[in-house]
């Protein structure tokens, strides 16, 4: 299955509330089409209009190729904003919830913060595959890229895929859980 159509799915099926959040990478992929291929600064000629000087073409080109780069850069500032505001509110409920587990008077309360750590620990796999799906989008469209310009466009970072913060978070609420069906284990 081609990855625009996965990502459709993906979305429709899993993430339809983080809809607008993710890659537009059916955007890019147009913008990228726009771009006369073998365009690099070494490319061929051949492909292009006949009407077209060849300096003509670079400097239009040139402009495709800025616009598709700005597309790029608010893309991933998009994903990056919405992946760190999110680490940033997993952060704050995981700190609840410890509050919750610590203070329990119930066994009532106890499967309630049980059923509440298991819904967050799903939602930030969510927020895994989030970033696994749009990491792939940005590879994609950039390999795309590189092949149609004959160019090695590259990205120093890409901060939404740093997941370290997010592995560490799903791991203490795995020591909760556990703490709380099996107190005697601890």
């Amino acid at each position: 299955m081609k990855y625009g159509k996965r990502l459709r799915n993906e979305i429709e099926g899993t993430f339809p509330e983080w809809k607008g959040q993710f890659i537009s990478y059916k955007k890019l992929k147009k913008q990228l089409k726009l771009i006369f291929p073998g365009s690099g600064r070494f490319g061929s000629t051949s492909r292009w209009p006949r009407f077209a000087t060849r300096r003509f073409l670079e400097v239009n080109n040139m402009g495709i190729r800025i616009g598709f780069t700005r597309l790029l850069d608010n893309e991933l500032n998009k994903i990056n904003r919405f992946y760190f505001d999110k680490e940033e509110d997993y952060i704050i409920r995981l700190k609840e919830l410890q509050i919750r587990a610590a203070n329990l008077q119930s066994d009532e309360e106890k499967l309630q913060v049980q059923k509440d750590i298991l819904d967050f620990h799903g939602e930030m796999v969510l927020l895994l595959n989030y970033s696994v799906l749009n990491f792939t989008g940005v590879v994609k469209i950039v390999k795309k890229h590189n092949k149609r310009t004959g160019t090695n466009f590259q990205f120093s970072s890409l901060p939404f895929f740093s997941t370290d913060l997010l592995y560490k978070l799903m791991k203490e609420c795995e020591t909760m859980l556990r703490r709380l069906f099996f107190p005697d284990d601890t």
